[in-house]
């Protein structure tokens, strides 16, 4: 089975975004890490981390945390 970003805007509406599996929630986390300021820039405001379709956890914002 594999792991999958679910992306969403920042009002939580489900948007495309870039169609990767992952052999691992390693990889896929770092993928994330490298990608999100690019997500960010192309309108998803937050992401979902998916397990063979049943969510592992998310959704968590792509937005830096105000201070």
């Amino acid at each position: 089975m594999d792991f999958r970003w679910r992306y969403a805007d920042g009002t939580g509406a489900d948007v495309p975004g870039p169609e990767v599996a992952f052999a691992d929630r390693s990889a896929a986390e770092d993928w994330l890490s490298a990608n999100w300021p690019d997500l960010l820039d192309g309108g998803i405001g937050e992401v979902t981390l998916l397990h063979a379709g049943e969510v592992v956890y998310g959704p968590m914002s792509l937005h830096p945390p105000s201070t």
